[in-house]
């Protein structure tokens, strides 16, 4: 299985805390978030990597290279002007059109297992499988809805507060059938949340989602890499 990692955020609002960087080059336990990333899924068996760059893409190629010194093959995908978490993946279609896709939200420090998830994607012959985690606010996030199986009924993005029916949200982490890429449009801005996953319901295709036992934590905001950091010396990857 190929991972394909979206690492195209500006991290504007990290740049008062001297971030001159890709918000996945935000240290973390002084290794940065595209790193734990890469070895997450390595101890997993996931060696090959699709990595999308915007800006200073060169801070992070010249960290990363080719990903052998991290044990890991690194394809990256450069982004003149951004596409979109949807269609950051579909420039890079041929790529990843031979088997089902692991997505990852890159500005999220994570720890899940990924076997679980393509255990519950397998058994439903989902399309496509959304990660959940609890949020305390979910209106900041993309909402799901489900039936008793985990089938979505709506994904609502940044919903007002008073739409909100569940706490449980999109975590950025999907395994993706390759013919979601035919619900993308090609060369132009889409967001999986805001345009594909709607588009996939309203065609009466069957996504599934799922809460696994999992650590999820953005780290977009000074508070919130400070809780991440925080997170991290208490040993919540181990």
């Amino acid at each position: 299985m190929k991972a394909f990692i979206l690492s195209a955020g500006l991290g504007t609002r990290l740049r008062a805390l001297g971030l001159d960087a890709p918000k996945v080059m935000a240290p973390i336990g002084g290794k940065p978030l595209l790193q734990h990333h890469f070895e997450l899924l390595r101890r997993q068996g996931i060696r090959e990597f699709i990595v999308n760059l915007h800006h200073l893409p060169e801070k992070i190629t010249g960290y990363f290279g080719d990903g052998t010194a991290f044990g890991v093959k690194i394809t990256y995908s450069l982004e003149p002007e951004l596409l979109g978490t949807a269609g950051a993946v579909k420039k890079m279609e041929a790529a990843v059109r031979d088997e089902t896709l692991l997505v990852l939200y890159g500005d999220n420090l994570f720890h899940f297992e990924v076997a679980p998830l393509l255990e519950f994607h397998r058994a439903r012959q989902a399309l496509a499988t959304i990660a959940l985690w609890e949020s305390p606010e979910p209106w900041t996030g993309g909402v799901v809805e489900t039936d008793a199986n985990g089938r979505v009924r709506r994904f609502l993005e940044k919903p007002d507060r008073k739409e909100v029916s569940t706490n449980l949200i999109n975590a950025g982490i999907y395994l993706l059938e390759p013919a979601v890429l035919d619900a993308i449009p090609a060369g132009q801005f889409c967001d999986f949340g805001k345009d594909v996953f709607p588009k996939l319901l309203a065609q009466g295709n069957d996504l599934y989602a799922m809460k696994p036992n999992a650590y999820v934590q953005d780290i977009g905001t000074p508070e919130r890499l400070a809780k991440a950091q925080r997170d991290y010396e208490k040993g919540v990857l181990e």
